[in-house]
């Protein structure tokens, strides 16, 4: 019986580590940050978002803040005023915890109506292609492609300690029972 509780153990750690090996961190913006000078709309499209990802906003506190909205609407209008959610630290994480549209602005005054806002559409399950082929955008395709694959390699360089644990734990697993 006690060895049976060790492998339930082991496994529930090992699908703890997987899970979370595949989920991807979003720095919104790349490395421009959350800022006035970035085309948020072909940055969404070069990327794929699923739920258990989770999007960084880093800016300058005081500068930018972050605003969640409840609708496209509010979106579409830049109404900030009854955002969901509100945030200013300078690096401030949201996690994806559900499929469907988010909608996020910056409420200094102006910034979103100059084009400082997100739109992000989160999938459920395993990653897919994010569509960006099927649309045009402001910026070549050739960058588009550099940044899927950067971030792609970013991803497996997160998951590689992950990986390398799940792969000790069951190649140790044997020697609880």
């Amino acid at each position: 019986m006690e060895g049976l509780k060790r492998r339930l153990l082991a496994l529930v750690l090992m699908v703890c580590i997987t899970t979370q090996a595949y989920a991807t961190q979003h720095v919104v913006g790349g490395s421009d940050g959350w800022d006035e000078s970035t085309d948020y709309n072909s940055w969404a499209k070069g990327q794929t978002f699923k739920v258990g990802d989770t999007l960084v906003f880093k800016y300058t506190p005081g500068l930018h803040n972050v605003a969640e909205l409840g609708s496209e609407s509010e979106y579409k209008s830049c109404d900030t005023s009854n955002a969901a959610n509100s945030m200013s630290t300078g690096n401030d994480v949201v996690k994806l915890d559900k499929a469907g549209s988010r909608y996020f602005a910056c409420g200094t005054a102006g910034h979103c109506s100059a084009g400082m806002k997100l739109k992000v559409d989160v999938v459920a399950g395993d990653k897919q292609s994010s569509g960006s082929s099927s649309s045009s955008t402001s910026s070549p395709s050739s960058s588009s492609s550099t940044s899927d694959v950067s971030s792609t390699y970013q991803s497996l360089l997160r998951s590689l300690p992950y990986m390398v644990l799940l792969a000790l734990g069951v190649a140790i697993l044997p020697f609880f029972a």
